[in-house]
Order: C-alpha cells, then sequence, then structure tokens
C-alpha cells in the first residue's frame, strides 16, 4: 500500500472540531460540491499535497495532549483506503476520531460492499457527522456541524444496534 495521502492541510491542536484537543486532517477531494462551503479549496482531487500516513501517525504519538482525531474535508470517504489505515492504527492508541462526510450514513452501509474501505473506515470510527452542508439551513449556533440537516452519529452504537443512534454533545 502507498502510504501517502493527499491532505489540503491540518491543524495540529484544536479545540472546536470535536472534544479535547484534537489533530485534524483535511482530505483533499470532494465530490459534493456543496453551495457555500467554506473548504471549497478541499474540492479539487489534484490539490492539496501528499504526507506520510506513518509520519503523521508518529507525530501524534508524539504528543501526549491529542486525545482525539478529526477527518474533515474535503470528503475523507474518497480516500478510504488511506483513512482506514490511519483510523485503525490511531484506536491502536485509544486515539477517539471524528468523521464529517457528505455522504449519508445509510449510503455508507448500503455502499460499503461496491466502495472499497468504506466500511473498514466507518468501523474504525467513534462519530460521524454527515450529510452535505446546506447552506439554507447554516447556523453559527450549531455546534460541531455547518446545517441542521447534519446528524451527529455515535457509529459504535449505530452499528451494534443496527439502527441510527445520534451521539449526545452535551
Amino acid at each position: 500500500m502507498d502510504k501517502n495521502i493527499r491532505l489540503s492541510g491540518l491543524i495540529h491542536e484544536s479545540l472546536v472540531n470535536g472534544p479535547g484537543i484534537r489533530r485534524v486532517f483535511f482530505s483533499q477531494g470532494c465530490k459534493h460540491n456543496c453551495h457555500g462551503c467554506f473548504n471549497v479549496e478541499t474540492h479539487s482531487f489534484n490539490g492539496g499535497n501528499l504526507f506520510n500516513m506513518d509520519e503523521l501517525l508518529s507525530d501524534i504519538k508524539e504528543n501526549p495532549m491529542i486525545k482525539g482525531v478529526t477527518f474533515s474535508g474535503g470528503d475523507p470517504f474518497e480516500q478510504s483506503d488511506k483513512f482506514s489505515y490511519m483510523a485503525k492504527e490511531l484506536k491502536k492508541l485509544n486515539i477517539n476520531i471524528w468523521c464529517y462526510t457528505g455522504y449519508r450514513f445509510e449510503n455508507l452501509i448500503d455502499d460499503e460492499k461496491e466502495k472499497c474501505h468504506w466500511g473498514e473506515l466507518l468501523r474504525n470510527i467513534d462519530v460521524l457527522i454527515d450529510g452535505k452542508f446546506d447552506e439554507n439551513r447554516a447556523s453559527e449556533d450549531l455546534k460541531y456541524r455547518g446545517s441542521d440537516n447534519q446528524r451527529i452519529i455515535d457509529v459504535k452504537k449505530s452499528l451494534e444496534k443496527k439502527e441510527l443512534i445520534l451521539f449526545d454533545i452535551e
């Protein structure tokens, strides 16, 4: 496996992309092209830069303040093979993983057999914020999401119970 991942950027320590001090990886490439997206520069699949995943993981291991990682975008599911590798390695470190996607949770489940690594990525993240950004439903009052059609999903509980379980952010 090629150990390089295409990212538009990263934030070394964030307090706004999930609970606690988190490392945030912004995937390069997105097919959704949501009107009003605040990360338009992440849409091209040819932009950004290549990063060695093992070096990114090593840097997290060396920072004891990092308690969580957030995969944002672009859309991490467009590079699900890379993000699933990173998620599996992060789980070995007991790192909490959140992931943003424009895809709906139900579609990720339904299409996981056709889309290589979607299920593997999904099974290795803790919380999924799903759905396309909808500028008409946007609000700055929402915590961890841009528009009220996006859901914050407890992935582990949802997969275990085979029904959608929202994550309690309070």
